[in-house]
């Protein structure tokens, strides 16, 4: 479908409202929609994401504030019907094929209320397509901009449900202000929050971004890092027996295996298999990821880290280690650390990690893990942002049911 976003600008103008229609309209583009920007300032995001620039649509052009100085006294002139009426020829050409229209607080802040009475004279007149009013923020609700509303017309219309519309805000707080504003349903009104982009906050690697969309890995949450060869010694079955038990509180759970096979002994091959059959028998294809299915030789170390940075906890098992490096990185990534109670290990943790005998009961491993996930409040907010504020994850669980 053909989905156009307005606001007075868009990126590259600098602004909490120009990031989020910059990602939503990277996503919707990468959904299949066609995607077009209205705006005063700004340019098209790329070849596939177009922009039809209003210069009246603007909050600062020269006509735009001579007219808000009128109306911030209390006073609707011609000034303002004039405005009003080349907005809406405007308007009407730029959403010509039009399935979705999505608003950025042009109907809930007095920023240009030509614009804002423009789109709602083509709404009551059912010249627009569907409507998606997206408030940010409310101008009734917020004591600095009070002084420059009135009574009546123009200005009721950022009170006023308009009808036939879709209401988002973005957050709680919003939804109350709004459905008390308007006298609305709060549950009519969806709260659709902000996010980050992973990708770009943790700067993965392009390989490393490709694995993770592979697997969504991005998903799972605890996810546990084991950064070794595939060689017995790693004691990788007690690992994936660990991840099998902390399914059963963490449903979400996930195992990644960064290392491919150990270089020198052919008995790594069988032991492959034989963690390959063990993974198929306890149902855990789509949680435990050995990535030397994906990658053939060692990752490079920028990725290593990349799953370092990503990761929850590093679970270590090994049965034998001349020194232990992956539980320095995991120091230096600020993660909790459950690993084999072997000399070398202890003696790099020392009372710092969380230890475990190699034979260990896995429900013993797990639990471990477990209470450590449930008493961390660090921990417990990290999963839950991962899980429901990346970009990816609000526009799949948000975005897309209402389009």
């Amino acid at each position: 479908m053909k989905i156009s976003i307005l606001h007075y600008s868009v990126p590259p103008i600098v602004g909490g409202v120009e990031s989020v229609i910059a990602h939503h309209a990277r996503l919707m583009s990468a959904d299949g929609h066609k995607v077009n920007l209205i705006a005063a300032r700004g340019e098209a995001l790329d070849e596939k994401i177009t922009i039809t620039k209003i210069p009246l649509a603007d909050s600062r052009h020269e006509r735009v504030n001579l007219v808000k100085a009128q109306l911030d006294k209390g006073e609707a002139t011609k000034d303002f019907e004039s405005l009003r009426d080349e907005l809406v020829n405007e308007l009407e050409k730029a959403l010509k094929d039009t399935n979705v229209l999505i608003a950025h607080n042009v109907c809930s802040l007095n920023k240009n209320l030509a614009l804002t009475t423009a789109l709602y004279k083509l709404h009551i007149e059912k010249k627009l397509p569907r409507l998606i009013l997206w408030h940010h923020d409310l101008a009734w609700t917020t004591p600095r901009y009070l002084p420059e509303l009135h009574n009546g017309y123009p200005w009721d219309l950022l009170r006023a449900d308009w009808k036939n519309t879709t209401h988002v805000v973005v957050s709680e707080l919003r939804r109350k202000e709004l459905a008390e504003l308007m006298k609305l349903n709060s549950e009519s009104i969806h709260v659709i929050p902000n996010g980050v982009d992973a990708s770009r906050f943790y700067k993965l690697e392009s390989q490393t971004q490709n694995l993770i969309q592979q697997k969504n890995l991005l998903d799972s949450a605890p996810i546990l890092l084991l950064p070794v060869r595939v060689t017995p010694r790693k004691n990788i079955e007690l690992a994936l027996r660990t991840l099998f038990e902390l399914k059963k509180e963490y449903p979400q759970a996930a195992l990644v295996v960064t290392g491919p096979l150990g270089p020198h002994n052919q008995d790594n091959i069988k032991y492959f298999e034989k963690l390959k059959t063990l993974r198929k028998e306890l149902g855990l294809e789509n949680s435990a990821h050995f990535l030397a299915e994906l990658v053939e030789g060692f990752l490079p170390d920028e990725m290593i880290a990349d799953f370092f940075r990503i990761a929850d906890a590093l679970l270590f098992p090994s049965r034998e280690e001349g020194f232990g490096i992956p539980l320095i990185e995991a120091a230096f990534s600020h993660l909790p650390a459950f690993c084999a109670d072997i000399p070398p290990l202890r003696e790099l943790g020392l009372e710092d990690v969380t230890y475990f005998s190699p034979d260990e009961n896995a429900n013993d491993v797990a639990n471990l893990i477990a209470n450590y996930f449930k008493t961390s409040a660090t921990a417990k907010l990290s999963m839950r942002a991962r899980l429901n504020f990346r970009w990816e994850a609000i526009y799949r669980q948000h975005i897309v049911p209402i389009l």
